[in-house]
């Protein structure tokens, strides 16, 4: 059975049960309600074993994740912004899709090119030109 698909972008979608979410106490304000309320949200992906990923964005997700990646490859996401649960796990899915977003574009190759002669030839008569400019400086100053 297929739970919720959350559809990322075009081509990517995430199956819900994809995403483990443990709700745990946030820290900060809060008042006495903070020490009872697990309002904060901890949003767990897979990206490694996802099957919803294709193997190259997965890629640049995981290194898009940096210190949010562990070493299995699992994405973890904090979001204690509200103070309302809903709106922590909203935040959260949202964060991660937004990773997954961005790791979708793909990086545009930069094919290097040659510099044209007539630039260089530019370059080289700027500079014989500076040069002489130079040159004409040195001489012993006139005593009038």
């Amino acid at each position: 059975m297929m739970g919720i698909m959350h559809r990322v972008t075009d081509t990517i979608s995430i199956d819900d049960s994809e995403l483990e979410e443990s709700f745990v106490r946030s820290s900060g304000p809060g008042g006495q309600n903070v020490n009872k309320v697990s309002s904060a949200v901890q949003l767990r992906f897979d990206a490694r074993r996802s099957p919803g990923l294709p193997n190259d964005v997965a890629v640049r997700l995981m290194k898009l994740a940096g210190s949010r990646l562990t070493k299995d490859g699992v994405i973890v996401i904090l979001a204690q912004q509200y103070r309302d649960q809903t709106r922590n796990r909203a935040d959260a899915r949202e964060r991660l899709f937004d990773l997954i977003r961005q790791a979708a574009v793909k990086p545009v190759v930069r094919r290097a090119t040659k510099v044209p002669r007539a630039q260089k030839k530019k370059r080289v008569e700027g500079k014989k030109h500076r040069g002489q400019i130079k040159a004409l400086r040195g001489g012993k100053a006139s005593m009038d």
